[in-house]
C-alpha cells in the first residue's frame, strides 16, 4: 500500500514509484506508467487494469497516437469543441482535446501532442498529422 509522508524522497522517471509526481511533468510530455508485471501500459492510474500489480512503472511517452472517438461538445464553453480519446502509440487510452475544426475530427486520424497540459482544462492537447491530406482519401 502506498503512504504518502512529507519525508519521502520523490524517485525520478522510470522507476517503480506507482504514483505520477504531477510537479514532475512538464508541457511536451505524457507521463504513463507501465506495470512491471505484465507489461501494461496506462495513464493515472494506483493498479493496473489487467494483473492488479501495484508495481507501477513511469515513463514518458512518445507524443503519437490516434484518435480512437471524438465527439462534439457544446456544453460550458462560448464555442463548440471537441473531446477526444486518442490511443497512445505505447497501447495507453487518453483523453484530451484535438486541434482544428470539431466536425473535422474522425475516429482513425492520426495525431501528434501539441501540448501535455493545457492552461485552462488541464487535458493534453493533440494536433492532426495528416489534416493536408484529408481531401486525397
Amino acid at each position: 500500500m502506498y503512504h504518502h509522508s512529507g519525508s519521502v524522497a520523490q524517485q525520478a522517471a522510470g522507476s517503480a514509484t506507482g504514483l505520477l509526481d504531477p510537479r514532475g511533468q512538464d508541457s511536451e510530455a505524457i507521463l504513463f506508467q507501465r506495470c512491471t508485471w505484465c507489461g501494461t501500459a496506462m495513464y493515472h492510474r494506483v493498479l493496473c487494469p489487467v494483473c492488479r500489480g501495484s508495481e507501477l512503472r513511469t515513463e514518458r511517452a512518445e507524443g503519437t497516437g490516434t484518435v480512437r472517438h471524438s465527439t462534439v461538445v457544446h456544453r460550458n464553453t462560448p464555442a463548440a469543441r471537441n473531446v477526444s480519446l486518442v490511443e497512445m502509440s505505447e497501447g495507453f487510452v487518453v483523453r484530451g482535446r484535438v486541434m482544428g475544426p470539431p466536425i473535422g475530427i474522425h475516429s482513425g486520424d492520426r495525431v501528434r501532442l501539441s501540448t501535455a497540459k493545457d492552461p485552462v482544462r488541464g487535458e493534453p492537447v493533440f494536433q492532426l498529422l495528416d489534416e493536408p491530406y484529408r481531401a486525397w482519401s
